[in-house]
């Protein structure tokens, strides 16, 4: 079995060398390639992700779905780990991958904790162990079977928000799916600009939203729109 770990970026310059480093040191023979798939960055990403090993794609345009499918054709490991660019990773990630795969598992991702000492934060970190599609989030990274991943047409690109979300309720309709009963470190900049309370709001109006097949591109720029 064979890793390809894909990372979408957006001007990551501060994160992307020091993930890449980390997956290339810990990722030994099973990770086959690190696919950094840019959209169209203003600052130095590709060139960090380039420093670091990676391979660098231009996505025609700045969309998550779009960089993700695109890092997807162009890998060749038989699984894709998507992975965001400010997270970092438990040290046991093939290890986890593979085990989850060989117990018939075809999806999957991780609990997260944030880099934060903030307690609402914590409790927020908390529900990411159960398995509902709340709990769920592009920041847990996703690891699927390529080839589950194709049957079910990648990621809607129509998505311009909630992709992930799409995708995993697609997976979890016909298969098994995997939590690691581990956590990855995620940044908790989302809360930096914005009180823990206006990002709740935006995030249960989005699902709200999703739930009510609305229009993706209309929920992305409300959610825009709600957070700074």
């Amino acid at each position: 079995m064979f890793i390809s770990v894909i990372i979408p970026t957006y001007n990551e310059e501060r994160y992307i060398y020091r993930l890449v480093e980390f997956i290339l040191h810990h990722g030994k023979a099973i990770v086959t390639e690190v696919i950094v798939v840019d959209g169209q960055s203003t600052d130095m990403t590709v060139l960090e992700a380039q420093k670091a090993g990676a391979i660098t794609l231009i996505a025609p345009h700045r969309s998550r779905a779009a960089q993700m499918n695109l890092g997807a054709k162009h890998s060749t490991g038989d699984v894709l780990f998507f992975v965001h660019a400010d997270i970092k990773l438990v040290n046991s990630f093939v290890q986890d991958i593979q085990e989850s795969i060989q117990s018939g598992y075809v999806a999957g991702c991780y609990r997260y904790q944030f880099d934060s000492t903030r307690t609402i934060l914590k409790v927020n970190a908390y529900f990411t162990r159960f398995n509902g599609i709340m709990c769920r989030g592009g920041d847990q990274t996703l690891f699927i079977k390529k080839d589950i991943f194709n049957k079910l047409g990648g990621f809607d690109e129509t998505f311009v928000i909630m992709e992930d979300y799409q995708l995993i309720q697609k997976v979890q309709k016909g298969y098994p799916f995997k939590i690691v009963p581990k956590s990855i470190l995620v940044s908790a900049r989302k809360y930096s600009n914005n009180s823990w309370l206006r990002v709740q709001l935006a995030n249960l109006t989005i699902f709200f939203l999703y739930f009510l097949n609305h229009p993706p591109e209309k929920m992305a720029a409300l959610y825009k729109r709600m957070l700074n």
